[in-house]
């Protein structure tokens, strides 16, 4: 199997990071999804800006993982503030962990949530949070098999889409 890498984004990483925010948020909803709401929110969600805030935020780490030096995945955790919904200081926010379509089965995913939770481990949290697309029944298989359970839903507005979102958690201590 090829060894994944996974590599902290700075700054200069700003354009891979819009690519391949795009195009993993594409292959994973676009087809379930209206094109108008999707152009909407990728939009908005991966501008320059947008994206430059987030790698610039202190209390959020954004990892590409790579094969081969191509990147083929990415994981955007958040702390205290950054968090989109609980804001609690004990926890940690998975907020995304994206796979491009052709790596999708090749336990690249498996790797940035092992990262999310060492990060979590690390700073002595005492839980890890996310929320997940309802119709997301890949991912919430995922999540179900690492030990979340199931807490609460949030509407999730893609472009002007309102969507249910599952909030899921698993504790790492008491």
């Amino acid at each position: 199997m090829e060894k994944i890498e996974i590599a902290k984004v700075t700054l200069k990483d700003i354009n891979q990071l819009q690519k391949i925010g795009k195009q993993t948020f594409e292959d994973t909803f676009g087809a379930q999804n209206s094109p108008a709401f999707m152009e909407e929110y990728l939009n908005k969600s991966f501008s320059k800006e947008k994206v430059r805030e987030e790698i610039s935020d202190e209390n959020s780490e954004i990892y590409f993982a790579k094969i081969d030096k191509k990147i083929v995945g990415y994981l955007k955790v958040n702390f205290n503030q950054s968090q989109t919904e609980l804001k609690d200081p004990n926890a940690l926010e998975i907020e995304r962990i994206y796979v491009i379509k052709e790596y999708l089965g090749k336990k690249i995913g498996q790797e940035l949530y092992n990262k999310a939770i060492n990060i979590a481990k690390q700073k002595n949290l005492q839980y890890v949070w996310l929320g997940v697309w309802e119709e997301n029944s890949r991912a919430i298989r995922f999540y179900e098999k690492n030990g979340f359970i199931k807490f609460d839903k949030h509407i999730f507005d893609l472009g002007g889409d309102k969507q249910t979102d599952i909030l899921m958690k698993k504790y790492l201590r008491e």
